[in-house]
């Protein structure tokens, strides 16, 4: 059976499903699927407006109670998203998006993972969360920066250097180990599409992710002249056709993902980094070289990318021709930021309608 490595624990919980009131429960060693409910108190400051209430199809399946949260039941959909205060206003607008435009809403869960170095903001976090979607089905894990932060190299943009942007990396450590497939998500995505459409795509053979391919881009410049110029390093490539993939978006297979201790193989190529430098940007480049030529092809309209400009300017960009089911600010800049600031992007006015921030007045 399973373990998860002892690099993680979650030592917090916050569990809420359907009707149920919000509790925390705390696990010093080890992740359970079901449990016992407690009640925990919050304060108040960041506020936003309450969702209207999304409501299941006549097709959807029932529903899953309370002690089958966990259970291997196929009618969930589970979502993971890394949360925080920085992010938390695009979080919220992602969640709300996804309720919006999915059938079976009643039946998505939601796995929020945050980080231990804002323990005082968990509480605030899930009162938001609580406040804006009384009826949501989701968890609060605690991510523990310290697995990361001594292989965790200098990048391109400060934003990209945040221990919580690696969280993805270890989701199926994090995740309670009955927890087989996951869509992970981006807090600056907007899904305007049925999520269940993106769930129910195959992971074909080996495959162990799934994600928008891009194929004319040039997958040499992720990486530095000291990587082509080793062989050691460039022969992780040889026989296949790597395609770059925005991991901001991924279908993954958590059982395959265990089996094959995906976790470590990324851990390797980022220790790599720290001696020999081998690419600029965050979290990307280690999953291109452990999946690239392996990923699972999913439509390029669940990741319309690259909305908030490069990584270093909040450059204004159209969306691609073709259809759309996923708008992702990928990028330095960020719609809320940018709407607040009153210098919009075209694009930006499309992520409006899902925001539910209530601006403070003086």
């Amino acid at each position: 059976m399973f373990m998860p490595r002892a690099l993680l624990s979650v030592t917090v919980l916050v569990f809420m499903f359907l009707s149920s009131g919000d509790a925390i429960r705390s696990f010093p060693n080890k992740l359970t699927c079901v449990g016992d409910e407690a009640p925990i108190g919050f304060r108040m400051s960041m506020q936003f407006s309450e969702a209207p209430v999304y409501q299941n199809e006549p097709q959807c399946a029932a529903p899953p109670s309370n002690s089958m949260v966990f259970a291997r039941d196929p009618s969930l959909v589970h979502i993971a998203m890394t949360i925080d205060l920085e992010y938390l206003r695009g979080s919220v607008a992602a969640v709300h998006s996804v309720l919006r435009h999915t059938s079976c809403p009643e039946n998505i869960f939601f796995h929020f993972i945050a980080s231990d170095s804002s323990l005082e903001n968990i509480s605030e976090l899930t009162r938001i969360v609580r406040s804006a979607f009384p009826s949501l089905g989701y968890r609060v894990y605690i991510f523990k920066e310290s697995t990361v932060n001594k292989i965790i190299s200098s990048s391109i943009r400060r934003a990209l250097e945040n221990p919580l942007n690696y969280a993805r990396s270890y989701l199926a450590d994090i995740l309670e180990p009955c927890v087989e497939r996951v869509i992970y998500l981006d807090s600056d995505v907007i899904v305007v599409d049925d999520i269940q459409k993106l769930w129910t795509i195959p992971l074909t053979g080996s495959r162990t992710i799934g994600a928008p391919e891009y194929c004319r881009a040039n997958f040499t410049k992720y990486f530095s002249d000291e990587f082509w110029s080793d062989p050691e390093f460039s022969k992780v490539l040889k026989g296949k056709r790597p395609c770059y993939f925005n991991t901001g978006v991924m279908v993954m297979d958590l059982v395959r993902w265990r089996e094959g201790e995906y976790t470590r193989k990324i851990e390797k190529w980022m220790e790599v980094q720290k001696e020999r430098r081998i690419y600029e940007l965050g979290s990307l480049p280690p999953f291109l070289l452990v999946f690239g030529g392996d990923v699972e092809a999913i439509d390029h309209r669940w990741n319309q990318h690259g909305l908030g400009g490069d990584n270093v300017v909040s450059s204004c960009r159209s969306l691609h021709p073709g259809p759309v089911s996923l708008l992702h600010w990928s990028g330095k800049g960020k719609p809320w930021a940018r709407l607040d600031g009153r210098t919009p992007c075209a694009v930006d006015y499309l992520w409006a309608p899902y925001d539910l921030y209530k601006v403070q007045t003086p």
